[in-house]
């Protein structure tokens, strides 16, 4: 997947966007996390409180993954220098 999200209104997008493709609702998400469907609801509409830690329950639950990448070439240059 080569999908994109810079804040966490995109990152609920794409999550909404993969419950919906896998067939499931907010509840049977939330019963795969052991989070509430007002939780799953909370982030995929964005809700910028979420921790981390339950973005990426929600993620596992949706055998996805979290990457870190640079956002540019010039980006990836300046990593490489530091390590």
């Amino acid at each position: 997947m080569s999908d994109l999200a810079r804040d966490p209104r995109q990152i609920g997008n794409l999550i909404r966007r993969m419950r919906k493709k896998r067939g499931l609702s907010q509840a049977q998400l939330g019963g795969k996390t052991g989070l509430r469907q007002e939780t799953i609801s909370l982030i995929e509409t964005g809700h910028p409180a979420a921790r981390l830690q339950t973005i990426l329950s929600v993620l596992a639950a949706l055998d996805l993954e979290f990457r870190i990448v640079p956002r540019s070439k010039a980006g990836a240059a300046d990593i490489e220098e530091i390590f």
